[in-house]
């Protein structure tokens, strides 16, 4: 049986965000499905040509799911002002557009992709009280523990707050996914555990594309190519403990070996400074690439790199960017705690080491450097096992159909 789902998430296509391939992979299984989200404007802060931050707008993505788009206040280059009245926007007018864009259609659930920030739920409650729907919210990132651990908020007070606007939130909701079994005592600490599911973030394999347009820039394919190459892609934040990357490759200066960072985020120009001052002739910033690009970067690179710092918060969370290195079937260099490092040593996809300990990050990119290629081929074929039983996204979304449908024939 086909199911009605409603996906409510502030981030959305044209941002690059794993729902969008869920939405995808849950119409390829036959579901009918439905995005309610804002303008887009991530992460630049500025909202994308084509779109009108101030309207409410309808189209179709993929020529076949019907998107809702809220005005949204863009976040600007960020600060704390920006973000917060980023987020009241997306609260405000979800709440005020979604219900009359559902015009009375019946879900059966209704998912909120929950990243940062917890408080997009809040125009799926709603949402659910127009639709009647089962209300599941797939938490990403545990607040207010992220918000404390970022530094983002560090009164005592307003941390308090927010912890009270959380278990508002999962008393609203029908069942609490969490991306990481880590997640389950903390979120437990605000809900009921019987609500909680442990659902993992997943990764749908693409193929490395023949079309010129989505190809790596020819710079960037040649460096790959004559040199041994440790990638690091994603955001650039100070949840990345972007330091040890920096001590870490001060360190190696001695290999033919480049690390070369792929993203963009509030430290790319700390990093940039960075690379001048010290000189770092093996440190290589690319910038932002389209994920069209991803396929083709991680394959033409040696290792893929993870780094996060060392805060109690971090150690439960899995980067998603774990499944996606381990899907490229490379080397895994993971420089963290917890169930990150734990879900890398159980596969034997590669090298971990401590959080913000560049020697130690150091020392495993110089020993992949020395192993064969048959020894590094066979990390990345163990990580690419790993990730085909666990973590392959047509698989998840089948999972998370039947998830639907046992919690739902409950409530």
């Amino acid at each position: 049986m086909s199911l009605n789902i409603a996906i409510v998430t502030q981030y959305f296509y044209p941002e690059s965000f794993i729902i969008n391939d869920i939405v995808e992979e849950l119409t390829s299984l036959g579901n009918d499905v439905e995005v309610f989200t804002g303008q887009p404007n991530y992460p630049e802060g500025e909202t994308y040509e084509g779109y009108d931050q101030n309207a409410c707008s309808e189209h179709l993505y993929k020529g076949a799911i019907k998107v809702h788009r809220a005005p949204l206040r863009p976040r600007k280059a960020g600060g704390a002002k920006n973000l917060v009245l980023n987020y009241l926007s997306f609260v405000i007018n979800g709440v005020r557009f979604f219900p009359k864009k559902n015009a009375g259609k019946q879900f059966d659930a209704l998912i909120v992709f929950a990243v940062s920030p917890i408080t997009a739920a809040i125009p799926a409650i709603a949402l659910k009280r127009a639709s009647n729907a089962h209300l599941m919210v797939w938490v990403q990132d545990l607040w207010p523990e992220t918000l404390k651990a970022t530094g983002f908020i560090k009164n005592a007070l307003l941390l308090k707050i927010v912890g009270y606007l959380v278990r508002f939130i999962y008393a609203q909701a029908d069942t609490i996914l969490v991306q990481s079994e880590a997640f389950i005592s903390s979120a437990a600490k605000y809900a009921s555990k019987d609500k909680i599911v442990y659902y993992p973030n997943s990764y749908r394999v693409p193929s490395v594309s023949a079309d010129a347009a989505e190809r790596l820039p020819l710079e960037i394919s040649q460096l790959l190519s004559s040199h041994f190459c440790v990638v690091f892609a994603g955001n650039l934040g100070f949840a990345q403990s972007l330091e040890t990357i920096i001590d870490a490759a001060k360190a190696l200066g001695h290999l033919n070996c480049k690390i070369v960072v792929v993203g963009s985020g509030s430290r790319l120009e700390w990093m940039r400074e960075q690379k001048r001052q010290h000189h770092l002739d093996n440190l290589e910033l690319v910038g932002r690439l389209p994920s069209s690009m991803m396929p083709e970067l991680f394959s033409k690179s040696a290792a893929l790199l993870v780094t996060l710092k060392r805060d109690e918060i971090f150690t439960l969370t899995i980067p998603s960017k774990i499944q996606a290195y381990m899907a490229a079937g490379k080397p895994v260099l993971a420089a963290l705690d917890g169930e990150g490092a734990r879900v890398v040593a159980q596969a034997g996809a590669g090298f971990c080491s401590p959080a913000e300990d560049a020697a130690a990050l150091a020392k495993n990119i110089e020993a992949l450097y020395a192993a064969t290629p048959e020894k590094r081929a066979a990390y990345g074929a163990a990580g690419y096992s790993f990730f085909c039983n666990n973590y392959e996204m047509k698989n998840q979304c089948r999972r998370l159909v039947q998830i639907i449908k046992e919690r739902a024939a409950k409530s």
